[in-house]
């Protein structure tokens, strides 16, 4: 029997205070629960006259935070050339980085060049046990990852220093909410330090249901069910803390979405802000602007929360 599921409440804007960016789907994995389908045979990537804007625009804006997404964003031939602008202008710039990408051919300095120019790398591993991991992003996927953050230990990251902030972002195998945030952070904590790994903060997120994971609920028959899952672990009180409140999500082409799970679904912004252009106007009233919501939002709400910086509430987790 078909359920009928209730619309997502109305959400506005706060304060405009992060530009995510996603620099291209080529990536070199291709992961079950990938949101943007990315992988290895993927050619799209943001144009370069769009990336020279980026820096301007954050500038006009009062942006602070630029973070950088793809598929592996670190593969955009002007991912350095934009860190550096960035970091120039004093604002902070988050790598969502798979850490395989780190020790792929012609990417044996790129930990180093992050260390250099204080970029936050927040970085996928979605269990701290070997068969989970690989049975999630592919065979030998979980021990290259460990090498990534060995590497990134080693030029001072996950020791709590601002400057070289290492966060790690878990998501569930399957159609299941993640559990508490903080529990489960302490038990990657004592399992990765028996492997000689380190880092400053576990992001827990659950899995939406969208493009290559809805694909495979669907398949399954789990996806009606994961759905309402979300819509009945709903909290109100999250909907203050949900991350499409304080940015804009700008895809390869240059337009402008609420959300990078709205940019997936092609789900454009509803106000006067549609492409990256747009925000080099600074005197556009961002603040109380409709976001646009959807079935999928329920998967940022449902229980403790979930968002680009983890579960929203640390007291549910």
């Amino acid at each position: 029997m078909t359920v009928e599921l209730a619309p997502f409440p109305p959400l506005n804007r706060g304060e405009l205070t992060t530009l995510q960016v996603n620099l291209g789907y080529r990536c070199n994995q291709s992961c079950s629960h990938c949101h943007v389908n990315a992988g290895p045979t993927r050619t799209e990537m943001l144009a370069d006259e769009l990336i020279d804007l980026i820096p301007e625009v954050l500038q006009r804006q009062g942006i602070q935070c630029l973070d950088l997404t793809g598929g592996a964003p670190e593969l955009h031939p002007s991912f350095r050339r934009l860190v550096q602008q960035v970091r120039a202008t004093g604002a902070k710039v988050i790598d969502r980085c798979n850490l395989t990408i780190l020790s792929e051919p012609g990417q044996e300095d790129l930990a180093r060049f992050l260390a250099h120019h204080s970029v936050s790398v927040v970085a996928s591993l979605p269990c701290y046990s070997k068969d989970n991991v690989d049975q999630q992003r592919g065979d030998g996927v979980f021990e290259r990852s460990l090498d990534g953050l060995r590497q990134l230990n080693a030029l001072g990251y996950g020791r709590g220093d601002d400057n070289r902030s290492l966060d790690l972002v878990y998501n569930p195998l399957g159609p299941t909410l993640p559990p508490p945030q903080a529990a489960l952070e302490a038990d990657y904590k004592r399992e990765l330090a028996d492997l000689g790994v380190r880092f400053d903060r576990l992001l827990t997120l659950a899995n939406m249901p969208i493009q290559r994971f809805a694909r495979q609920l669907e398949r399954n028959g789990e996806l009606e069910s994961y759905q309402v899952r979300l819509q009945d672990a709903h909290n109100p009180d999250n909907l203050q803390a949900v991350m499409c409140r304080n940015l804009f999500s700008v895809d390869w082409t240059g337009q402008c979405f609420d959300c990078d799970f709205n940019q997936q679904l092609g789900l454009a912004c509803q106000g006067p802000i549609r492409h990256l252009r747009d925000l080099l106007n600074p005197d556009l009233t961002i603040a109380g602007s409709a976001i646009r919501t959807e079935q999928h939002c329920f998967g940022c709400t449902a229980g403790a929360g979930s968002s680009c910086g983890g579960a929203l509430q640390a007291s549910s987790s």
